[in-house]
C-alpha cells in the first residue's frame, strides 16, 4: 500500500486507545477512520484525536459490519467475552483483524475466529504482546541460534504487583470469572504463549496446574473495616487501600494508569476520581468484592522429547509484570530478569549479556511492557500493508495452540489432575 492503513478501533477503552495511538505517530502508516464504543466519553475522545467523521462513529459495532467495507482492518479490544462475535463478523467482512488477548474464553469460540479469518483469507494477529519486546524476542534467537544448545527446562515467572492485582482482579474487569474469564487466561496466557513458542515445534503431552484465591477474602477483613476505602477508619493502614492507588497518584498528578480507568464519563482529577470512588467499584474495600479468580498459581508442563517448564503467577509482589525467566540448556544457561538477557556457557564457563535496542516512543503502551505495545502495531500494520502474514509472531495457528493449552492447564487446575494432551491439539489445527 503506498496510502495509510484505514483502520476502525472496536472498543476504545485502555488498549483501543493505546493502540490507536500508533496513527498519530506515524500517520503516513495508519489512520484512524471509525471507532465504536457504547460510552460516549470514550469514543468522542478518539474521534477527536483522530479527526473521525461523525458518520464513522458507532456505540455499536454491528452498525459497522452493517455498511459496505470501508477500512482495511481492525482493532478489536472489546471486554474479553465479547470477542468472538466482532471477530468473526469483521473476518467474513474482508477485515483484517487485530484482536486483544486473550483470542476468547473457550475454545470453541477461539476455533471459531481461526476458521472464519482463515476461510476469509485475512490476517489474524492475537495481540501477544510479549511477543514483540525486543529483548524477549532476543530470547527465541538465541534458542533457535543453539547458544544454549538442546532446551531442556524453563522455569517462567510473572510478578502481576500487589496494587496491579488489586486493581484489575480485585476491583476491576478480571476479577469475577463469569464476567470476564479466569485469570490463567486473562492475566497469563501471554506467559503460557511465551513456553509453547520457546518450547518450538514440541507439542505439550501432559500438564498440571494449581491455584486459588488467597488474602482477598471476606474473612480476611480486618476489624473496623468499612465497605468503602473513602469512609474506613483504618484505611491508611492498608496497602491495598483505593485512596492510595488512586486518589493519591492524582493528589501527585498522575493521570495515567491505572487511576485512568476509573473515571468513565470524564478525565480524572480530584473530584472525579473521589466520585468515583465513593460510587463506583473501585472504591470497594478488597474483601468485599465479588473476586473469584486466582491469585497465585502453577502450572507445569512436559513438552515432547522430555522438555519440561513451569509458570509460576503470584499477585503479591513488588514488581509489576517484570517477568523473570531462566531456560536450560545442554551447553549453557539463559536468564532473563526482566531488562536484559544473559547467557552462561559451559564450555567457556563465561557469561554473555545481551541487550536490544528499543526504538518504541516513550510512553507509548503499558508499563511492563518494554514498549512491545509499539512493535506489535508496527507489524501488524506492516503486514496489513504488505498483505504478508509472515511479519506476525503470534498469528492464527500457534496461537490457537496456545490457547489449548491454557484451557488445558486450567482443567487441570478444575479437576485435581494431570491432564494428557494427547493428541486433542492437533485437532484444532
Amino acid at each position: 500500500m503506498t496510502s495509510p492503513v484505514r483502520v476502525i478501533v472496536v472498543g476504545a477503552g485502555c488498549r483501543g486507545d493505546i493502540y490507536s495511538m500508533f496513527a498519530s505517530i506515524h500517520p503516513e502508516r495508519m489512520k484512524v477512520v471509525g471507532v465504536a464504543d457504547p460510552r460516549k466519553f470514550a469514543r468522542t475522545k478518539l474521534q477527536q484525536r483522530h479527526k473521525i467523521v461523525d458518520e464513522n462513529v458507532f456505540n455499536d459495532w454491528k452498525s459497522i459490519v452493517a455498511r459496505e467495507k470501508f477500512a482495511d482492518a481492525v482493532l478489536i479490544c472489546t471486554p474479553d467475552r465479547l470477542h468472538k462475535e466482532p471477530a468473526v463478523a469483521f473476518a467474513k467482512k474482508g477485515y483484517h483483524v487485530l484482536l486483544e488477548k486473550p483470542m476468547a474464553t473457550n475454545v470453541e469460540d477461539c476455533t471459531e475466529i481461526v476458521k472464519a479469518c482463515t476461510q476469509s483469507g485475512v490476517i489474524l494477529s492475537v495481540a501477544h504482546v510479549l511477543r514483540y519486546d525486543p529483548v524477549i524476542h532476543m530470547i527465541k534467537e538465541l534458542i533457535d541460534a543453539g547458544v544454549i544448545g538442546d532446551v531442556i527446562h524453563i522455569q517462567h515467572f510473572e510478578p502481576v504487583g500487589f496494587y496491579h492485582f488489586a486493581h484489575s482482579f480485585v476491583r476491576g474487569n478480571w476479577r469475577n470469572e463469569a464476567e470476564s474469564s479466569f485469570a490463567l487466561l486473562a492475566k497469563s496466557c501471554h506467559d503460557i504463549d511465551l513456553i509453547h513458542h520457546w518450547a518450538g515445534a514440541r507439542r505439550c503431552v501432559k500438564v498440571s496446574s494449581f491455584g486459588s484465591v488467597s488474602h482477598f477474602q471476606k474473612e480476611h477483613k480486618p476489624t473496623g473495616a468499612a465497605d468503602r476505602c473513602m469512609n474506613c477508619s483504618i484505611e491508611k493502614d492498608c496497602a491495598y487501600s483505593a485512596c492510595k492507588i488512586y486518589l493519591d497518584r492524582v493528589k501527585q498528578g498522575q493521570t495515567g494508569w491505572p487511576v485512568s480507568v476509573i473515571c468513565q464519563s470524564s478525565l480524572p482529577d480530584i473530584e472525579t476520581v473521589t466520585e468515583a470512588l465513593k460510587t463506583g467499584p473501585y472504591g470497594r474495600c478488597v474483601y468485599e468484592c465479588d473476586n473469584d479468580v486466582c491469585t497465585n498459581q502453577v502450572v507445569n508442563m512436559e513438552f515432547e522429547g522430555g522438555l519440561t517448564a513451569a509458570f509460576s503467577m503470584v499477585a503479591f509482589t513488588e514488581e509489576i509484570c517484570q517477568r523473570k525467566t531462566t531456560i536450560y540448556g545442554s551447553k549453557g544457561e539463559l536468564s532473563y530478569n526482566g531488562h536484559e538477557v544473559s547467557v552462561f556457557d559451559f564450555l567457556t564457563q563465561r557469561s554473555t549479556k545481551h541487550t536490544a535496542h528499543n526504538k518504541a516512543p516513550k510512553g507509548f503502551g503499558l508499563s511492563g511492557h518494554g514498549g512491545a505495545d509499539y512493535y506489535l502495531l508496527d507489524a501488524f500494520i506492516s503486514a496489513v500493508a504488505n498483505n504478508d502474514p509472515a511479519m506476525i509472531r503470534s498469528g492464527p495457528r500457534e496461537t490457537l495452540l496456545s490457547h489449548l493449552l491454557v484451557f488445558e492447564a486450567e482443567r487441570s487446575r478444575l479437576e485435581s489432575r494431570v491432564v494428557y494432551c494427547g493428541e486433542s491439539s492437533q485437532s484444532f489445527t
